[in-house]
């Protein structure tokens, strides 16, 4: 039976549907979507830079179950940060994961303009990325929402398509005689270094595996089903993402390829004929369309929060459309940011998204040692406060360090324009800050 929670919530969640919203949510298929990019970046190992994102958001998914546990509220990365370590680093998580919000849909109408160009190379790739702004930006004016039974639809929808490629490449390669078995995906041709380059770029796929933190208060006994919840859906989508990335790395192994953003639609062609690619691309674009579509609408939603908590002009930010009842403001500038894809490679986009998560990623993990720290008589094991939250913060330390140099500049640029509006908020740092995690709990 559903119980409500104080801030009015109903508990109706159980493990099975929170880890099915975490699913939906990071859409699976976009292991495809940006196959060719990390095989570029790994030199053909992009199965080993999948296992090797896996296993460090499985130390870090270790650290979310952990202060899912003892902070059980919506709000994620900022909150355990603000709550465990100090109110000044809290903000600059939450400014760090704005950096993704913002920039999502760019990223999202991105891809999907990359198939489509290279699917009808006489359309200019700049009316594509018009086309996904304008469309998405219009029906998120008037109020379009994506119902969650939608998203699930949809995610159920990318799995079969994901079996079937599957299915058909390894039918492919033994019609072919081509062996099964090889460790060059999970190798590459430059090692390790390389592979953590790939990795960098892989943790894409992953963003959105903590988002079901977000769900604490509409889950039932959330202190044990959200932390459950968070390492299935970091272990399920690894191993989605790591089984797919070895057998497309089969049939399509090097490192250098002519049309990397748009690589396997091209492969779903040569495995399963003209058919199976049409509905290849048509199940890629859908789900970038409707991801991109649901990104814009969280972003705009947090920062119409933003501006009716005077975090940001409530002037500008915080106005709602009469007619619509939507924030226009805040839609169109996710937009227009979005236009910005023409600019952009797939893989440096990705890259500055990632440095957002990174960010957010090690500071969880020093927020457990922290935790640990201010109680350390309650009796809590070294292994998972100490150990394993160290060996995470270092290796998302060192995956930070593999993202491409132009992200890198973006991701500090951007941080440092969030630390000189910190010291603006707090009258230099002589203030709290604004409570970014009560805006997440309300957004």
């Amino acid at each position: 039976m559903a119980t409500k929670t104080r801030s009015g919530l109903q508990e109706t969640l159980g493990l099975r549907s929170a880890v099915l919203f975490g699913l939906a949510y990071m859409t699976p298929i976009i292991v495809l979507g940006i196959f060719g990019v990390i095989a570029e970046r790994s030199h053909g190992g992009s199965a080993g830079s999948y296992l090797l994102a896996t296993i460090a958001l499985l130390f870090t998914a270790q650290s979310y179950g952990v202060m899912a546990k003892h902070f059980p509220v919506a709000g994620s990365a900022y909150t355990y940060v603000r709550k465990a370590l100090d109110a000044r680093v809290g903000f600059m998580v939450g400014w760090a994961v704005l950096l993704d919000y913002l920039f999502l849909p760019l990223v999202i109408w991105l891809i999907g303009g990359s198939y489509l160009q290279d699917q009808f190379p006489a359309v200019p790739f700049w009316m594509w990325i018009v086309g996904f702004a304008a469309i998405t930006t219009t029906l998120n004016l008037v109020g379009l929402k994506v119902a969650d039974r939608a998203n699930f639809v949809l995610m159920t929808f990318q799995l079969l398509i994901l079996v079937i490629f599957v299915a058909l490449t390894i039918a492919h390669l033994v019609g072919t005689s081509q062996p099964l078995v090889s460790l060059r995906p999970f190798t590459g041709d430059a090692g390790l270094p390389a592979i953590a380059a790939g990795a960098a770029v892989a943790a894409y796929s992953f963003l959105g595996f903590d988002a079901v933190s977000t769900l604490t208060e509409e889950t039932r006994d959330a202190k044990r089903t959200i932390p459950q919840a968070i390492m299935l859906i970091a272990l399920i989508g690894g191993a989605i993402f790591i089984t797919v990335a070895y057998v497309v790395s089969l049939v399509a192994p090097g490192s250098s390829f002519p049309n990397a953003d748009s690589l396997s639609e091209g492969i779903a062609r040569s495995i399963g004929g003209n058919l199976f690619g049409a509905i290849f691309l048509a199940a890629l674009i859908i789900g970038q369309f409707t991801s991109g579509l649901a990104a814009q609408a969280a972003v705009s939603r947090l920062l119409y929060a933003m501006g009716r908590d005077g975090v940001l002009p409530r002037r500008v930010f915080g106005k709602v459309s009469e007619r619509f009842h939507t924030p226009v403001f805040n839609i169109v500038l996710t937009g227009a940011v979005g236009l910005t894809a023409v600019l952009l490679s797939v893989a440096t986009s990705t890259s500055f998204i990632n440095f957002g998560a990174f960010t957010a990623f090690t500071l969880v993990n020093v927020s457990v040692v922290a935790y640990f720290l201010r109680h350390r008589d309650a009796g809590l094991p070294r292994w998972r406060y100490v150990v394993l939250p160290a060996m995470g913060a270092a290796v998302d330390l060192y995956l930070l360090t593999r993202l491409e140099s132009d992200a890198l500049i973006i991701g500090v640029s951007w941080a440092g324009i969030g630390f000189g509006y910190l010291l603006w908020l707090t009258r230099g740092l002589t203030r709290e800050p604004p409570d970014l995690a009560g805006i997440a709990e309300r957004t």
